[in-house]
Formats: structure tokens, C-alpha cells, sequence
């Protein structure tokens, strides 16, 4: 039997050269069958011995037959290699951006925002740190967008400023991104824009890439098969296997299926839920939630969630249709991301259903349905103005039903749980975790990152997109699929792997970081100021207006103000414990040092600090003036 000599000749080879001759004969052998058009059928077996030992073969046989099957990358030899660079999207949540190299070619994957923490006074975006493109320029073909929420292309309008590649992309992702084009005057980077059509592949330079359909929580998101001649690459993008999707676009998992087949260097995947057990819900459970809020519902519906989140609007548009509700959409990026999906054909919606913030006093309220944004409790926020009464429109009333149809991201929790006290105070009924199915992540849980896993059966596997927890958890599960560990690296940013069909290593790490912008002004932030502004915020401000007399070493005068260090009822206090300190310094200085201004300010500042340290253990900014006589 042929395959039971294939199954002997593997077993005993020395080299996969050998491997490769033997299958390239089994293929000759099995061309030659067809040929003849012969039914091929188990061979007769005489005796215990004969039929004992058949079965022996034919295990050894199909286990080799496993083997091809669920490492199809065995028989890839090839010198050629790749580098990949993550520049953002590791260590914490957002801000994705990474870049894929062969020789004097690059492309980029991603351009996204992430959010500042509440230490980052006066920051309203944090944008990946640029400087390492600046040095590759020359070799960049292109930017690939995978989808269109802001942690994968937030950070574009500020990317353009400064740099021209054409930008490939389906239609949604690209139509959010020429309005922020349009906000930052670049409708002329438009001109770069290069839409795609999914399975087809597109040549950029020496990579050839292909979208492939993967639903998550937007509308049109993408995996890339990334073929280059060190192997392919596979880039699942944010993710989920959503099988009742809201537009019936299923995962396209037939196509990662094929390129699994065909053997895949490297696979690149979305860990961001990866300690979530099971599968993630579909999106379509969120509206029979939104249904039965509707329908208890004898007020206003006031819902909220992620601009970008436009199945989960559409749904709550329907619903409101089926109970004869009027639509509001009240926030610049929730109208301009909704009106863009309409116009682009993604949601099939009559545009005489809507009605503006100041039409609302003319329905009852029980025909109002108010959509908009600050899901994340945002200072400036649609609904956090209406919490606090500051909305010119909308008043938030006791027979008012809020939904905050969205997830807190971490750090957000205080802002969101903060603006929900306030709708409460109002009297307002707020439906936020109560409900089970009010929100559903758009990322793979565990069985659907297994599943991917095991559909495209890399060699090597890297877990993007997320914190370190979550990659290293994403690792166990890709061993638990049959990646071996050797395989597997955790990267953080700015590190360079090289990778090809003989080995993925490590070869350097490059610059990377935070670029901090004031969303109000449209400019950046420096570190330096950010630390002064944090340091301000900790420690508070010493203003001193000190008078003193050289001769006899004494305070003739002093005015000392505190800010943010004691209370005002302390203001009189603390002012005379430190004119007391100081008094004593002047007391116990050497005399040279009344002659040397520059001196005397530096050892009175080391005073200072020292006593604030020892008495309120803060190191508060100093400002001194001294006079002298």
C-alpha cells in the first residue's frame, strides 16, 4: 500500500528533503490512479498477523496524515525574512499601529488613538509616537486600515500632517476619515485614499494583501492575509465570530480556512477579551433588550453608546420606530458617524425620522427617542451636559429612561459611574449592567480566538492588542491549540521580530511613546509640561514675598500664599510656621552667602523643601522673591 510506504518512509527520514521527495512520488502515484480511473479498495487481509499488522501502519499513517494537516507551514523552507514592529496597541488598550518590513519596503498597519488617564491634566488624545516612521519614510508603500473605530484610526488626521502615503481601506472606514480630514483642513490627503473590494488582493510593492470580511462592533471590519515572500502573514484585526450579525455579513472563516490550508507563517490576533470564557454574544441580542425597555416606557428613551457603534444605533432606531418615536442624534461625532453610514449605504434609513435638539419641545415625550454620545462619562459630553443641567436642549426629567448602551473602558469607571449619580438624582431610570444583553463586546472570547486558532494553524504566533495579561493569557490558549511555545512571542512596543520559516527572533527594540494633544486647541502636549501640570495637581503652589535685613539676618517682611497644599482656614498658620523656619535659617547662614543672591535663593529652596517634605510630605513648586536691604 502506498501510504503505508509514505507512512515508513517519514517515519525514517532523515531530512524533510527526504519528506519532500517521498510526497512529490505519493503525488505521481495518485495522478497515475486517476488516470487509469480505477476504484482503489482496501487490500484483503489472510490471518491474525496480516490484519494486526495493517492496522499498525494505518495508525502510523493517519497520524502523519494529522501531522500535514494541522501544521500544513512542515514542508516551507525559505531564507527570505520580514520584520514587525508594533508601535502602539501593547501594554494597554488603544492606540494600534504597528508596521510589517521586507528589505527596502514597509507598509502600515493601523493609525489609532487611545485616551489619557486622570493623571494627564489638560490631554484629550494620546497618539502613538511617530519618530520611527520619520526614519523608514523612504520605504513606506502604504497604510492599511483594518476598521474605523478611533483606536485604529483616531490618530490619522495628526499622522497626515506630516506624512502622504495612499491609505487602503473599505468605504466606511475611509468616510470617517475624510471627515477628519475635513475637521483638521486636509480634505486634500483625500486624494490618497485607495478603497478595496474584500477578496480580492491588491499588489502594494513586493506585499500582496487581501481583506478579509471579520465582524466586530463596527460596520465593514477586516482580517488581512499579507503574502510576502518570507510567507504569509495573518492580521485579524479587532474581532469576533458573530454568526447573526445585524447586516447578515457572517465572518468570512471560509477564507482564513483556505490560507490555513495553504500553510501560514505567522498569525497576528486580537487578545483584548482573551480571560473571557465561552463565546462573545451576538449583536443582535442587544435589541430584544432594547425592545423591552421600549415597551415599559411611557417617557423619553435617551440612549448612549459609542459614535462608531452604528449596528448598535440601528438598532435602537428600530426599535424606536416599531413604538412611533421620533430620533434625536445630539453629538458632532455621533450625527457626523451616522449620517456618513447612511449616505454610504450601509443603513437604509429615511432621513424624515429624524428631528433636531430643537424640535423636541414640539413631541411628546413618549415619541422621543434621544441618541448620543458620553458613554464613557465625558466632561464635555452631550450626556454628561444634560446630567448637569448645562444642555441647552435637553433637560433631563423623572420620566426619562437613560441607556448607556457601553462598556466603561478601563480608567473610566469613576466617570461613568459619576455621571449615572447624576441622571439619578434627576429622578431618571438608567439601564447600564442591569441588563446582561444592554451591552456586547465586539471582541473574541477564548473559544473564538481558539477557533481562529485552529482554522489557520500558524507557525508562529503573535497575540497583539492588548495588555500584557491579556497576550500572555492569549499565549496559553494558542499552545492549548497546538502552537508550539517556542513559537510564541509577547511583544511590547517597539520591539523588532524578524520572522521567516527558519526562525522568529528578536533583534532590537526601536523609539517609541506617547504623543499627548489638546483636542481643544489642536496641539501637543510635552512631556515636560505634563509632568509640571501633574506635579502642580500633587503638591500644589508656594508663592513666598520675602524682605530681609542683611545686616541683622532677620525677616523685616513676608508674604506667604499656599495653593492647594493647607486649607484657607490654615492660610494664617502655616504662613507664620514657615516665616519662623526661614527666620531660623537666616539666623545660622554663613554671612558670604547674603552677598551672593543667586546662592542664598538656592539654599533657602533646599530649606524649603525640606521642611515641606518633613511637614506635609509633598515637594510643592516654589516661587520666591527676595528683597534686600
Amino acid at each position: 500500500m502506498d501510504e503505508i510506504k509514505i507512512a515508513r518512509s517519514y517515519e525514517n527520514a532523515e531530512n524533510e528533503d527526504e519528506i519532500l521527495e517521498e510526497n512529490e512520488q505519493k503525488e505521481k502515484s495518485q495522478k497515475k490512479k486517476k488516470r487509469r480511473k480505477k476504484k482503489i479498495l482496501p487490500a484483503q487481509l489472510k490471518g491474525d498477523a496480516d490484519w494486526q499488522k495493517a492496522l499498525q501502519e494505518s495508525m502510523k499513517a493517519n497520524e502523519i496524515a494529522h501531522k500535514v494537516r494541522l501544521e500544513p507551514w512542515f514542508y516551507k523552507k525559505g531564507s527570505e525574512s520580514v520584520i514587525f514592529t508594533p508601535l502602539g496597541g501593547l501594554g494597554a488598550i488603544g492606540g494600534n499601529m504597528s508596521v510589517i518590513e521586507y528589505k527596502d519596503e514597509a507598509i502600515i498597519i493601523d493609525v489609532g488613538m487611545s485616551f489619557p488617564d486622570a493623571n494627564q491634566h489638560g490631554v484629550d488624545i494620546v497618539v502613538p509616537d511617530f519618530s520611527y516612521i520619520r526614519k523608514i519614510k523612504d520605504k513606506i508603500k502604504a497604510v492599511i486600515i483594518t476598521h474605523a473605530h478611533e483606536d485604529h484610526i483616531g490618530a490619522m488626521p495628526y499622522f497626515y500632517k506630516e506624512f502622504d502615503f495612499p491609505i487602503y481601506a473599505t468605504a466606511l472606514p475611509l468616510g470617517m476619515i475624510s471627515n477628519k480630514f475635513s475637521e483638521h483642513g486636509l480634505k486634500d490627503k483625500c486624494e490618497l485614499f485607495r478603497p478595496v473590494t474584500k477578496r480580492q488582493v491588491y499588489e502594494i510593492g513586493s506585499f500582496s494583501i487581501e481583506f478579509i470580511h471579520i465582524t466586530h462592533s463596527i460596520i465593514d471590519s477586516c482580517a488581512l492575509a499579507i503574502n510576502t515572500p518570507a510567507g504569509t502573514i495573518i492580521h485579524t484585526g479587532d474581532f469576533k465570530i458573530d454568526h447573526t450579525p445585524i447586516d447578515g455579513y457572517a465572518s468570512d472563516l471560509h477564507r482564513l480556512a483556505y490560507y490555513g490550508e495553504k500553510g501560514v507563517l505567522c498569525l497576528l490576533s486580537d487578545s483584548t477579551n482573551s480571560y473571557r470564557e465561552g463565546v462573545t454574544k451576538s449583536e443582535s441580542a442587544v435589541g430584544n433588550t432594547f425592545d423591552l425597555i421600549y415597551s415599559k416606557c411611557k417617557g423619553r428613551v435617551i440612549m448612549s453608546t459609542f459614535s462608531s457603534n452604528i449596528h448598535r444605533i440601528a438598532q435602537a432606531i428600530d426599535f424606536a420606530l416599531k413604538y412611533n418615536r421620533k430620533v434625536c442624534i445630539i453629538g458632532r461625532s455621533m450625527e457626523r458617524n451616522l449620517f456618513t453610514a447612511i449616505e454610504l449605504g450601509y443603513l437604509k434609513l429615511d432621513k424624515k425620522i429624524f428631528v433636531g435638539a430643537d424640535e423636541l419641545d414640539k413631541l411628546p415625550d413618549e415619541e422621543i427617542l434621544i441618541i448620543t454620545t458620553g458613554s464613557q462619562g465625558e466632561n464635555m459630553s452631550a450626556l454628561y451636559r444634560m446630567a448637569t443641567s448645562e444642555h441647552k436642549h435637553v433637560k433631563i426629567k423623572p420620566s426619562d429612561q437613560i441607556i448607556i448602551s457601553a462598556k466603561a473602558i478601563p480608567g473610566n469607571e469613576a466617570s461613568v459611574s459619576n455621571v449615572i449619580d447624576l441622571l439619578m438624582r434627576h429622578g431618571a431610570a438608567v439601564a447600564y449592567q442591569e441588563f446582561s444583553e444592554i451591552h456586547v463586546s465586539g471582541h473574541a472570547a477564548q473559544q473564538e480566538q481558539m477557533l481562529v486558532l485552529r482554522l489557520i494553524k500558524p507557525k508562529y504566533f503573535l497575540p497583539v492588542h492588548g495588555e500584557y495579561s491579556h497576550i500572555t493569557k492569549h499565549k496559553l490558549s494558542a499552545i492549548s491549540c497546538g502552537v508550539h511555545e517556542k513559537n510564541i512571542y509577547l511583544l511590547n512596543n517597539g520591539d523588532q521580530i524578524e520572522i521567516s520559516w527558519n526562525k522568529m527572533r528578536k533583534i532590537r527594540s526601536v523609539k517609541t511613546g506617547k504623543t499627548y494633544i489638546d483636542n481643544q486647541v489642536d496641539r501637543q502636549i510635552h512631556d515636560d509640561l505634563l509632568n509640571t501640570r501633574k506635579n502642580l495637581a500633587e503638591h500644589g503652589i508656594i508663592q513666598l514675598n520675602l524682605a530681609i535685613n542683611s545686616q541683622a539676618r532677620t525677616l523685616k517682611y513676608y508674604n506667604i500664599i499656599n495653593f492647594g497644599l493647607v486649607s484657607a482656614k490654615n492660610q494664617q498658620e502655616f504662613s507664620n510656621d514657615c516665616a519662623n523656619a526661614i527666620k531660623l535659617f537666616l539666623a545660622d547662614c554663613k554671612e558670604n552667602l547674603f552677598n551672593d543672591k543667586k546662592a542664598l535663593d538656592a539654599a533657602l529652596k533646599t530649606l524649603l523643601k525640606k521642611y515641606f517634605f518633613k511637614k506635609y510630605k509633598k515637594y510643592p513648586y516654589l516661587l520666591i522673591n527676595i528683597s534686600q536691604g
